[in-house]
């Protein structure tokens, strides 16, 4: 009989083989399922007092995963969101390890068999098409570096591009020239779309590539960082925090205001969507697969729900409250 695959064997199947070859898994993806199960390995390793090259797959059970999304939430302070996203790549790859160590199918089965944590539905946050302005106006302009800035923050107000997708983008994705000025987007899932550039969006890209050199035609990455390498999530958050700091001088109303890169593809959408534009156009812009992801923005803009109950002319008078007789009934509505 042949021995029972290790662990380390089974992780090295599960990112060279089953994620990298059999999924076609973005980068993107196997770097979120890397860092998910190696965070739950240090847990581990601390909790059994081992190594994690010691462990196997028998003392990462129901509980260890439970107690480390526990850990995730009250010592790290991670969102559900984020739980859910780890707990996902952990099943995953016990999905691969039942697959190839029926030894082991009892462990999987309990670890399969954790729920997805529902969560609650925050509201979508955005900024008005001023706020916007002032953000991508702040960066000095008198500095390479703030031209770089300005350039990424306005692509990024402008397409509604996620941070990655903003990132990933080389020179050769664009197509600046007249009359349909537009870019490649690579989302999530390797999704590609192809969105419109507008006119200062060009004008900012065209003075970009030529203060680098480079044309485009080049596969090189549009927005680089001080060492020419292509610019991080980390380097794109920064830069929007610096912009803030600079932008609350003239409008001190953004320091109540919790502001990512992510917030300015909300804002486009908002402003998309109150300029008349359809929930399956902005869809397609911001490349959501479902258009109820779209929704939220219909459901977020307070504004439009006034509007429309000043055109439907829905008094104020609230209709007098039924009231039942029977005494189950006023039982069942005491509860």
């Amino acid at each position: 009989m042949s021995a029972h695959p290790s662990l380390a064997s089974l992780l090295e199947s599960f990112f060279r083989h089953r994620l990298t070859k059999q999924r076609n898994a973005s980068r993107s993806t196997i770097a979120s399922y890397r860092d998910a199960l190696r965070l739950l390995l240090l847990f581990a390793a601390e909790r059994t007092g081992r190594k994690p090259s010691s462990l196997a797959i028998e003392d990462i059970d129901r509980d260890m995963i439970l107690a480390f999304l526990d850990e995730l939430e009250q010592k790290r302070k991670s969102s559900v969101q984020t739980r859910n996203a780890r707990l996902t790549a952990i099943r995953s790859f016990f999905q691969h390890v039942a697959a190839n160590d029926p030894a082991a199918l009892g462990v999987t089965q309990r670890i399969l068999a954790i729920p997805i944590k529902r969560s609650h539905t925050e509201i979508t946050h955005h900024l008005s098409r001023n706020e916007v302005d002032a953000l991508v106006n702040s960066p000095d302009q008198r500095t390479p570096l703030g031209r770089r800035d300005r350039a990424l923050l306005l692509f990024m107000a402008r397409t509604g591009a996620r941070v990655s997708e903003a990132l990933g983008v080389n020179a050769c994705d664009l197509q600046l020239e007249h009359p349909r000025p537009q870019v490649l987007l690579r989302g999530k899932g390797r999704k590609e779309r192809i969105v419109p550039i507008s006119h200062d969006i060009v004008k900012a890209l065209k003075a970009l590539i030529r203060e680098r050199g480079i044309d485009h035609h080049d596969p090189r990455p549009l927005f680089v960082g001080t060492h020419g390498t292509r610019l991080t999530r980390f380097g794109a958050t920064h830069i929007v925090r610096r912009a803030v700091a600079r932008a609350t001088a003239n409008m001190p109303e953004l320091t109540r205001k919790t502001i990512s890169p992510h917030v300015l593809r909300h804002s486009l959408a908002m402003t998309l969507l109150q300029s008349g534009v359809d929930l399956l156009t902005i869809q397609a812009w911001l490349g959501h697969s479902q258009v109820s992801t779209t929704h939220r923005y219909a459901a977020a803009d307070v504004e439009m729900m006034r509007r429309g109950l000043d055109k439907a002319g829905v008094s104020g008078k609230l209709p007098m409250r039924y009231q039942p007789k029977d005494s189950v009934l006023l039982l069942l509505e005491s509860i």
